[in-house]
């Protein structure tokens, strides 16, 4: 099997040393370069499996570099993970809402690194969500077609934007959604955006969840992600 390519993105030599070991080791095949310019030459002409992406980068920035490959037909498709230092919360919720597809913190120890470039790859791999499909998580199901929740067997009324808030967090599970995005997605543009206004909705979803209300895990700073099986229990 050909090995996956990560395009390693970072102006501090030893974070790139430490990516380029830890994957190399698993079995993956390693790109580095120091620039935001280099990294979009590599990006359109490399099209790496996925981008480690840094945001403090000198020149051209992280952000930047984000937002022109996700405007790129060529490159929006490849997935970026950015590497953020502690503080930057403002900067992570903007990657994710350029398209960023996760984030690490610095300093994150190696098998965090694998862990999260090996889930990322793992969702993209999936074929996007059939709308019509029931899905399925633990004792929780949400059958779309009908617009319907069951836990543990047992139907639970939901408001329609409670509703859509789950779906839109349990069709892809593992993925962080700033509360932004939840807004657009369940309401549109024309909607009141505010930090209040998602918590508020998740405090009541969570509640009628009962015990799987932990389910949807609290992303500090940024928002919110739906637990992916195995990393479910208690």
């Amino acid at each position: 099997m050909t090995p996956k390519t990560i395009l390693a993105v970072d102006d501090e030599e030893d974070i790139l040393e430490l990516v380029d070991y830890n994957l190399s080791k698993e079995g993956f095949d390693v790109v580095r370069v120091t620039s935001g310019e280099q990294a979009l030459e590599v990006a359109r002409t490399g099209k790496p499996h996925l981008i480690l992406l840094d945001l403090m980068l000198p020149g051209l920035d992280g952000l930047n570099v984000c937002k022109r490959l996700k405007a790129d037909s060529k490159t929006a498709d490849i997935p970026i993970v950015m590497l953020t230092a502690k503080g930057e919360e403002t900067d992570i919720v903007l990657g994710l809402e350029l398209g960023a597809e996760d984030y690490i913190t610095k300093p994150f120890s190696p098998k965090v690194l694998v862990a999260r470039v090996r889930a990322v790859l793992r969702r993209e791999s999936r074929s996007e969500p059939d709308d019509k499909a029931p899905i399925v998580i633990e004792e929780v199901e949400i059958h779309p077609g009908r617009h319907e929740v069951v836990v543990a067997g047992k139907p639970v009324h939901l408001t329609f934007t409670e509703y859509e808030i789950l779906y839109y967090l349990a069709r892809r599970p593992g993925w962080v959604f700033t509360r932004y995005q939840i807004v657009e997605a369940v309401r549109g543009d024309d909607y009141a955006v505010t930090d209040r206004s998602v918590d508020v909705q998740i405090v009541g979803l969570r509640k009628k969840l009962g015990k799987y209300g932990r389910l949807i895990e609290t992303v500090r700073g940024v928002g919110y992600r739906f637990k992916e099986p195995g990393e479910t229990s208690d």
